[in-house]
């Protein structure tokens, strides 16, 4: 079988998304700007109230790392997920996108309907997300093909994972398979709340450090507990041997083992930042293992990061990607 660059795992969500004003949070008591978890009924209630404000700008499959993968199969990788859905609309649904892009998986489904991720976009083009996991939440270890992991230049984690005791030891038995087997290791923290709420199950997923590690400011520095961003970027190196630290408008600063690079970010009107940081993984794991340098990684997860921002939905159509391939700088 043909070798596979990126090999991930995490949750399969089909994303509703909705445009909301600043006053639908304190209305409904939600938490702006973070990731929650909430059960069904939850989800359908906040559902009802949106449907009747205004139509839905979205729906389509999602997930965050499931949205990195998509980013290199349209750039021309090859991609596999394990995840666990439903036999059901959404399930299928959500399968039949995968084959489309042509990205592999693998597992049984689940009696427990799929789940959703509800995101809810304020006016400042923040992303507020809350989400059901449904079937998601019974990813277990039985649902890995380490045949396919052991044939793959990565093998990529999602932070959201530390939420489930099954999709936790999933995470943390491909790492460890991973690590036994001369595959590289990457992983994103994903969600401030995560580290916030699950510290010790993210250290679980962490283990001894990981080779590649993808988070944004705010991340690094609950993570590391540093007072100023510098501190936070020196004390990562503690927790991977290199990283990607997005910083939203001011661009990003990269650590290849020994070096730092600052990679600046172009100008856009920003109206949705949903999948930006899935986006910027996506383009930086695709670039790497294609034998790009970690400063034109960082451009071109830069450049996707900027599209993705720059309109609704976490992806873009099938051809912006490889226009934003064409022409890369080489630095």
């Amino acid at each position: 079988m043909p070798p596979i660059d990126v090999y991930g795992v995490g949750n399969a969500l089909v994303d509703i998304e909705y445009e909301v004003e600043d006053g639908f949070f304190a209305e409904y008591g939600v938490r702006r700007g973070v990731m929650t978890l909430v059960s069904h009924p939850r989800q359908e209630e906040l559902i009802a109230a949106l449907r009747q404000r205004g139509d839905m700008r979205k729906m389509m499959g999602g997930g965050s790392v499931a949205n990195s993968l998509y980013a290199i199969s349209n750039l021309g990788g090859r991609a596999f997920l394990s995840c666990k859905v439903a036999d059901d609309e959404a399930g299928n649904f959500y399968l039949r996108e995968l084959r489309e892009q042509s990205i592999g998986t693998c597992g049984d489904f689940h009696e427990i309907e799929t789940g959703r991720c509800l995101i809810m976009i304020s006016p400042d083009a923040d992303r507020t997300m809350h989400t059901f996991l449904g079937a998601s939440e019974f990813l277990s270890p039985a649902d890995l093909d380490l045949e396919a992991a052991r044939r793959s230049q990565y093998v990529y984690l999602e932070g959201y994972l530390v939420s489930s005791r099954g999709a936790r030891a999933a995470a943390v038995e491909l790492r460890e398979f991973a690590e036994a087997n001369g595959v590289r290791t990457a992983l994103s923290f994903s969600d401030p709340s995560l580290l916030e709420i699950f510290p010790e199950q993210m250290r679980q997923m962490l283990g001894g450090g990981i080779d590649l590690l993808f988070c944004n400011e705010q991340e690094a520095l609950l993570w590391t507990g540093a007072e100023n961003f510098e501190a936070a970027c020196a004390a990562l190196r503690n927790v991977a041997r290199q990283f990607a630290v997005t910083r939203g408008a001011k661009g990003s600063i990269l650590f290849d083992g020994a070096n730092f690079t600052e990679i600046h970010a172009p100008k856009v009107n920003a109206v949705d930042t949903t999948g930006a940081g899935d986006a910027f993984a996506g383009g930086f794991l695709h670039a790497l293992s294609k034998g790009r340098s970690f400063p034109q990684a960082g451009q071109l997860a830069t450049r996707i990061a900027a599209a993705i921002v720059s309109r609704y939905g976490p992806r873009l159509e099938a051809g912006d990607y490889r226009r934003l391939l064409q022409g890369l700088p080489k630095c």
